[in-house]
């Protein structure tokens, strides 16, 4: 309740006009008695008085109608509700000097540290549009593109440094010629130029001046140290110095930098040690812009008005002077506050706020889905159901717009759908809309680098697999010979119980010409050789099953080596897959710990690209100096 405060306060007034017509009207009723004509006047004087008195409780109800009544005309409120305002249509840039005459100790501790500190109190200041960061010595580069959010200029400001900048020397023009450009890519047709300097020479001042002439843009430019001057002090605790060998001692160049602020429409104003040279550089006279007016007007929060929640309070007592039904015509109004049924309480919310801002509660409260119902705006829509998890539902609601924030959207919500391609072409339409859309730049950089890892993963998975196949070609061809030697092995079997056969035919043979020839034997000598070629016989068929059972044996044996060998070439492979996967995690992490979160080696390595990829196509390259 500390925000607590009434919209149209001046609506209190009417009390003090509500409490003279109550006591006109309490003296209206004493005189219209019918007791003052029928009494005398020193009886009536006592009589008519006590009976105005009883009738004075009745001007309560009037008195908390009133007041009641007052109070919800003035607005009672507390809470602000969240909604989309206007920006004004302006853009700023802020132009640093980094020059090596930065250093000079001149203002303690050097004009490089002031400047910092001047930066963040100008960034400050400017509490309306977009505010872009460049700095230049001997070239000039984009430090940080038009934002709203000052902050992250403030981030980078602490890295800046003239050991920073690839190409010593000074060259102011360059640092401007930017900022038009960076102005009109963001569309701004007139805007502010901060320049934070310590100088200027006068080979670039005609260049600088021809400049103004050709743009709209208002220049504004602070001059860091002193008519006096004093040497640069390195980092290294050396004086600079020149060609020759003398100190260097760089001095303000106040008379050239007014002139071409003066020329340049804007402002002029030395470092000091207060705050009035940042409120002389943000001075703006009054200049007739219906465009700027109309949006400034439209900024701001939206209080939330609780005044009608005292008319509810009201249509009670007013219903008490109906002398019939008073109470019965009550009990709609009573059943209508009791929140029992969710029809009920959705016609509710609708008498006070739009879908939008029904849907922005649950959204803050992290009822996605709730959100997404409410929500009318597709991009609202969309978020919310980016955060639910239905990426499938947050990209058709994306793609009801087509905006670049729109197509950055729908860019992540591919990217969550695995779709990398379609992501990626997002990505590249959101660029061609908006080419300073940092984050589009950074994911679809992450995309396109995840997308050559996945392809040259596949490509190892394919070759990996086609190195399986072939040995196992190779097994089975290893296998065969096998198969050959053990068919040799029975066909020599085969061949050796043939030849038992035949000697034993042949001794049949020898034994029957004996029996011929010595008929004289005793049958009992042929029984017993007939007994003893029944059992060579059997031995014979016994060494023909052994020698099968044998054969059967080696059969299932190779069988089960064979799939024991199929089982370790699946555990192999398997683990070969597991090791793969967990190389790929560790290559993921190690390009993630290959990046740099040092701001200072990141700005230096994007300068140094740029400026060699300038180097083809120079411009003028300013001053030849090294200060």
């Amino acid at each position: 309740m500390a925000d607590f405060h009434f919209i149209r306060p001046l609506w209190l007034l009417a009390i003090i006009v509500l409490c003279l017509m109550l006591f006109m009207l309490k003296k209206l009723r004493v005189k219209q008695s019918g007791w003052q004509q029928l009494l005398p006047a020193h009886l009536a004087k006592v009589l008519v008085q006590g009976n105005a008195k009883a009738k004075s409780n009745s001007l309560v109800l009037p008195l908390l109608i009133g007041l009641l009544s007052i109070l919800a005309m003035a607005g009672p409120s507390w809470q602000k509700l969240p909604q989309p305002v206007y920006q004004v249509a302006q853009g700023s840039v802020l132009i640093m000097d980094m020059s090596y005459s930065m250093y000079a100790t001149d203002v303690a501790p050097n004009r490089l540290t002031r400047a910092r500190y001047k930066a963040i109190d100008l960034l400050d200041s400017i509490k309306d549009g977009e505010v872009g960061l460049i700095a230049y010595a001997g070239d000039a580069f984009n430090i940080s593109p038009l934002t709203d959010d000052s902050n992250n200029i403030k981030l980078l400001l602490p890295s800046l440094s003239p050991e920073l900048m690839p190409v010593l020397g000074s060259n102011p023009f360059a640092a401007l010629a930017l900022a038009n450009e960076m102005l009109v890519n963001a569309g701004h047709k007139d805007g502010d130029i901060y320049w934070f300097t310590d100088g200027i020479d006068n080979i670039d001042i005609q260049d600088i001046t021809q400049w103004s002439r050709d743009h709209p843009y208002r220049l504004n430019i602070l001059g860091i140290g002193t008519k006096t001057g004093a040497p640069i002090k390195l980092s290294d605790g050396e004086l600079m110095k020149d060609d020759n060998g003398a100190i260097i001692v760089p001095k303000l160049t106040v008379q050239a930098l007014q002139g071409l602020a003066q020329r340049g429409k804007g402002n002029y104003a030395t470092l000091t040690q207060n705050n009035k040279d940042i409120e002389r550089l943000t001075f703006k006279p009054l200049i007739a812009d219906t465009d700027n007016t109309k949006a400034s007007e439209n900024t701001g929060d939206q209080w939330q008005e609780f005044g009608p929640y005292l008319l509810l309070l009201i249509l009670p007592m007013v219903l008490s002077y109906f002398r019939r039904g008073a109470l019965l015509a009550t009990l709609p109004f009573a059943l209508m506050l009791i929140p029992n049924n969710k029809a009920q309480a959705d016609i509710w919310q609708d008498l006070w706020k739009t879908k939008d801002q029904q849907g922005q509660d649950y959204f803050n409260s992290e009822q996605y889905q709730q959100a997404a119902a409410q929500f009318k705006n597709p991009l609202w829509q969309g978020s919310a159901h980016y955060k639910a998890g239905d990426y499938q539902q947050a990209l058709a609601a994306f793609q009801q717009e087509n905006s670049a924030e729109a197509l950055f959207n729908q860019g992540n919500a591919l990217a969550k759908l695995e779709k990398i391609d379609d992501a990626i072409a997002a990505y590249e339409q959101a660029l061609q809309r908006d080419p300073n859309l940092a984050d589009a730049k950074a994911n679809k950089a992450i995309l396109e680098k995840l997308k050559q890892q996945q392809e040259q993963q596949e490509q190892e998975s394919g070759d990996d697999q086609q190195q399986d196949d072939q040995q196992s070609d190779d097994q089975q061809d290893n296998d065969q010979p096998g198969e050959n030697q053990d068919g040799e092995s029975q066909d020599s079997q085969s061949q050796n119980s043939d030849s038992k056969d035949s000697d034993q035919q042949q001794g049949q043979q020898n034994s029957d010409q004996q029996d011929q020839s010595e008929k004289d034997e005793s049958s009992a000598q042929e029984n017993a050789k007939e007994q003893q070629e029944q059992e060579n016989q059997q031995e014979t068929d016994s060494d023909k099953q052994q020698t099968s059972a044998e054969q059967q044996a080696k059969n299932a044996q190779q069988a089960k080596d064979g799939e024991e060998a199929n089982d370790a070439q699946s555990a192999q492979a398997q683990k070969m897959a597991e090791q793969l996967a967990k190389e790929t995690e560790q290559k993921h992490q190690q390009l993630l710990n290959k990046v740099t979160d040092d701001p200072y080696m990141l700005l230096r390595n994007k300068m140094q690209l740029e400026y060699q990829k300038r180097r083809q196509d120079r411009r003028n390259i300013g001053v030849k100096k090294k200060w």
